[in-house]
């Protein structure tokens, strides 16, 4: 379960309705959740605490028309898709990456560039204009944004600066994203700590182990 509580229909705001008219048709999504994608949808249920914070949110899915389809960005579908399936697999947003992979198909990418983009700079799939948005795309995730000259220029030598404007506010913004559904565990991330303490056999004593290590080693 999400961390948050859910808002159900009864008692969502006239913006968080609409939301949940396009993704859920007349259904409680508390009540009745999952979505035509498979995804729980909670993302959505949660993000209606604050309609406020819904609405900026959909507001920023709405320049590539995630909702009505209109997509008011210059910068090409499977090049945002490249970098934001980058972006979900760098934070460790399963949520974030397996929705991508999906978008990324749907705007041309193929299964094998998909598949390689965790491991890209092992991979002769991509051409250059992708490498320099991949490694860019690293460089704000993994580097906070420290991007160096020549991987710039990169960039600039295949899209204009207004592309890469957008390409930078589509990366950061989902660097958000995955980060919050991570934290909420929201979607495909509502999964438990998998970095914990093994316990030690039943029976066995640690110091008296380490001390007979010690007298072996002797």
């Amino acid at each position: 379960m999400p961390r948050l509580k859910q808002v159900p229909r009864a008692e969502a705001s006239p913006s968080a309705i609409e939301c949940y008219d396009k993704l859920f048709g007349d259904r409680d999504p508390v009540a009745e959740p999952g979505t035509a994608t498979g995804t729980p949808g909670d993302w959505w249920t949660v993000f209606a605490l604050a309609p406020h914070i819904l609405d900026h949110a959909v507001q920023g899915f709405e320049i590539f028309g995630f909702l009505t389809g209109e997509n008011k960005a210059k910068l090409d579908g499977a090049l945002r898709e490249t970098a934001l399936i980058r972006a979900g697999y760098q934070v460790g947003s399963q949520f974030v990456f397996s929705q991508h992979c999906k978008a990324g198909r749907a705007a041309g990418l193929s299964d094998e560039k998909i598949a390689a983009i965790p491991s890209w700079p092992a991979s002769d799939l991509f051409t250059s204009l992708e490498r320099a948005v991949l490694g860019y795309t690293d460089a704000l995730i993994l580097d906070r944004g420290r991007t160096s000259d020549d991987l710039f220029a990169a960039l600039k030598a295949g899209i204009s600066d207004e592309e890469i404007l957008e390409l930078t506010y589509f990366i950061c913004t989902y660097q958000l994203h995955a980060t919050m559904c991570r934290a909420l565990r929201l979607e495909y991330d509502n999964v438990d700590e998998r970095v914990v303490e093994v316990p030690m056999p039943e029976g066995i004593d640690f110091n008296k182990m380490l001390d007979e290590m010690r007298r072996t080693k002797d």
